[in-house]
């Protein structure tokens, strides 16, 4: 896949979030916002963050408890670890299960844009098996779907936070901006 295809495919998947952002009555931006919403603000994509990686998967499965907005402590599993060279920097990147069963991995994020060109509490990626998942332990990590959490958008949302050890130093300068209104 090319530069130019793949900012093709990622502009079609932006713009039917913003059409639900826009319309769906599920949506996290409030109705009397909605008139006056455009879109979301993103950095322009690059497939320099599409990474594929090999998913450390631990042996054993650590619980672990992950504060929320709320102040609630909600219940996961630390499934395994990402670990890549990204502009010359090493990082790890810790995902998530909310129980064993389950066909996704969260990753919560912050990176050195975090409280400057992107949300302050961080962002997510959620990687999804059907779309994401290349081998037995092989995954694309693709930072150019990193998206702000729903409580970003609205306080009427509770969402959890970034957990120490996924804090990078590196900028991720891909997927979504600071929301504005």
């Amino acid at each position: 896949m090319n530069e130019e295809q793949y900012a093709k495919e990622l502009k079609i998947v932006r713009k039917q979030k913003d059409e639900f952002f826009k319309t769906n009555f599920q949506s996290p931006i409030a109705e009397e916002d909605k008139k006056n919403f455009k879109s979301l603000e993103y950095y322009e994509p690059s497939l320099k963050y599409r990474l594929q990686l090999t998913l450390q998967e631990y042996v054993e499965k650590q619980h672990v408890k992950i504060e929320d907005t709320g102040g609630q402590l909600r219940d996961f599993l630390k499934w395994g670890k990402f670990a890549f060279n990204l502009n010359g920097e090493a990082c790890v990147l810790q995902a998530y299960k909310s129980d064993s069963s389950e066909k996704r991995l969260f990753i919560p994020f912050k990176d050195a844009t975090s409280g400057k060109e992107t949300y302050g509490a961080g962002r997510y990626l959620d990687l999804y098996e059907e779309r994401d998942r290349i081998s037995e332990d092989r995954w694309i990590l693709d930072f150019n779907l990193a998206s702000n959490p729903w409580c970003a958008y609205s306080p009427n949302y509770v969402c959890p936070l970034i957990p120490f050890e996924n804090i990078l130093k590196v900028k991720i300068e891909v997927g979504e901006k600071n929301y504005q209104k």
